[in-house]
């Protein structure tokens, strides 16, 4: 690491760690089914939860106003205390967006006027602005989705939604590793393509994951190794949804390929730590892949429990951060693996 890229790469990592936390206070906002609550987006007045008895009366209005509160909440006891909780997760969500686009414009004027970016960084930085500001759209984009017929956001825009946040905390390790390691690295070419399948198909499980959420398909079939009565392939996969719709928009097929990506996963991670005693890794590519070994395991764990207890919001939440983790170490492996 260059001494002068030091504070760049410290401001990389702490947008790491937001996006981190951000994607946490989303898993929390899901589960709790608090996403719903904050009915309009403001970006400078929602900055502050209402201040006075009167400004919460008058949002809890406007909550009635709308599907969730029509077609569930009016159903039970729900109270002015309770809006209060499920809009606080919503409001905190959209808070720490906001801290995270302080945290990347500030200092990156700054290093700017300082002439601290090299070319390929500020290059790079020009695409984590314009992730940030999709993935704010693609989170409106989504509430927007359970806020005029469905009492539920839309597992596809939920999904598109949590994988882009993913995505952007990928991409934004990736610049910060880049310039932590500005050395020539060692690469192998077999053991970087066996990373590059493990990592797509966690990306593509991290999909998944977001269209059982969204579908709140891990209530369903709780039992493992096979599905429910017995069944690999349960029958309500095919009466859910005509055809192969079922494995998109159905709660068993998507379980289904949830839980069978989840071999697919732990596979092709396993492969890449059994090819690459063959070859003479440096330290760090020894302890990337290590990790990324470890961590599949975990995740598997987690999911399975999560699943056999109906997915309670603790281990729905772990189960989210694991999958964070999983991402970040398959992230490292893979810069680790390549030039």
């Amino acid at each position: 690491m260059k001494k002068e890229n030091k504070s760049v790469i410290i401001w990389l990592l702490s947008g790491c760690i937001l996006v981190f936390i951000m994607v946490i206070v989303g898993g929390i906002t899901r589960l709790t089914n608090s996403g719903l609550s904050m009915t309009d987006w403001h970006l400078i007045t929602d900055t502050f939860p209402p201040l006075s008895e009167e400004k919460w009366q008058e949002a809890f209005t406007e909550y009635k106003k709308f599907p969730e509160y029509k077609l569930v909440n009016s159903q039970v006891a729900f109270t002015l205390a309770d809006y209060k909780y499920i809009y606080f997760w919503e409001w905190f969500h959209r808070f720490i967006g906001r801290i995270i686009g302080l945290v990347f414009i500030i200092p990156f004027v700054y290093f700017l006027i300082k002439k601290k970016l090299d070319t390929a960084t500020l290059h790079n930085c020009y695409i984590l602005l314009g992730m940030g500001v999709l993935q704010g759209f693609f989170g409106w984009y989504m509430v927007k989705s359970g806020l005029v017929d469905n009492p539920d956001v839309s597992h596809f825009r939920l999904a598109l939604h949590l994988t882009f946040a993913f995505l952007t905390f990928a991409y934004t390790l990736w610049v910060a590793l880049n310039l932590l390691f500005p050395e020539p690295n060692s690469s192998f070419k077999v053991l970087r393509k066996i990373a590059r399948v493990a990592l797509l198909f966690t990306l593509i499980q991290i999909i998944y994951g977001g269209f059982v959420a969204g579908l709140n398909a891990g209530l369903v079939h709780n039992h493992w190794p096979l599905m429910s009565d017995g069944q690999l392939l349960h029958d309500s996969v095919w009466l859910e949804k005509n055809g192969w719709l079922g494995f998109i928009e159905g709660k068993s097929g998507v379980q289904f390929i949830h839980r069978t990506l989840a071999y697919f996963v732990v596979g092709w991670i396993v492969l890449l730590a059994i090819k690459s005693k063959k070859y003479p890794l440096n330290h760090w590519q020894q302890k990337g892949i290590f990790t990324a070994c470890i961590m599949v395991f975990i995740q598997f764990g987690l999911g399975l429990f999560t699943l056999l207890y109906g997915v309670p919001v603790w281990l729905g939440l772990v189960h989210q951060i694991g999958a964070f983790v999983l991402l970040a170490s398959l992230t490292f492996t893979l810069h680790r693996l390549s030039k």
